[in-house]
């Protein structure tokens, strides 16, 4: 079985996001970059299951600009055997991701495509559910626990109301939330053998798809400032409050 695993390159998530001076997006230069922690638990699942010989191969696939193989890199030092770079230095919104993997995974025919519920730039949590539509695949979503039998897969589901067990045939997307593992991190070894691992180079325009955005960014601005709290006199006050200000009860 081969896995195909997208992966992110985006804002490190201890670092303090900063807005542009003049509010045309946020800032990127000079900023500590990482892979989206939903992917390194995608990246670790599909390690556990080569780990379990259920997979015979892991694909590592990034979207975006040349610093993009560092991502590659971090997930071929955990485990992944190859890595597919699209390089482009647009801003690639969901659905041309998801066109993009489509097609690589016409060429590539992975038996299973696990990858982040979301990025923690855009938090957009589509990417996936539109490349299982555009497959045709079953998918299941917000992975908790992930069970392979055979030609099918048994996907335990963070939902509203707890979890969600449900079964899908493979070929199948599946995206992943926090609880699904805990990623591990690269030793020094696998790091340096990281490094000879093959990386390809494509472009979107070889695979024919267009990754003009269709969106525009007007504006980006902080969010307002939390004001200082208030004390009150009394419970008479308190609900005053609650009812005519804060308008919760």
């Amino acid at each position: 079985m081969k896995i195909l695993v997208p992966v992110k390159r985006v804002i490190d998530y201890n670092v303090k996001v900063r807005v542009k001076s003049d509010e045309s997006g946020v800032e990127l230069a000079n900023v500590k970059m990482a892979m989206n922690p939903f992917d390194e638990i995608a990246v670790e699942e599909a390690v556990r299951l080569k780990e379990a010989g259920q997979v015979e191969e892991i694909v590592a696939v990034s979207i975006g600009v040349q610093q993009c193989q560092e991502t590659i890199r971090t997930a071929l030092a955990v485990g992944a055997d190859r890595g597919i770079h699209v390089v482009t230095d647009e801003t690639v919104e969901p659905l041309a991701v998801a066109k993009i993997l489509q097609k690589l995974v016409d060429k590539e025919t992975p038996q299973l495509v696990i990858m982040g519920k979301q990025a923690i730039d855009d938090d957009s949590n589509q990417t996936g559910q539109m490349l299982a539509a555009l497959l045709g695949w079953p998918q299941g979503t917000f992975a908790s626990k992930l069970a392979l039998n055979g030609s099918g897969a048994e996907v335990t589901r963070e939902v509203d109301g707890g979890l969600e067990t449900i079964g899908i045939k493979l070929p199948a997307v599946v995206t992943t939330d926090l609880r699904l593992n805990e990623p591990r991190y690269a030793s020094l070894p696998n790091i340096m053998k990281a490094k000879k691992k093959p990386i390809e180079q494509i472009a979107p325009a070889d695979l024919g798809i267009d990754v003009t955005p269709r969106m525009e960014t007007l504006k980006v601005t902080n969010p307002p400032a939390r004001s200082a709290g208030v004390k009150v006199a009394d419970v008479a006050e308190l609900v005053e409050k609650l009812k005519n200000e804060a308008k919760v009860i």
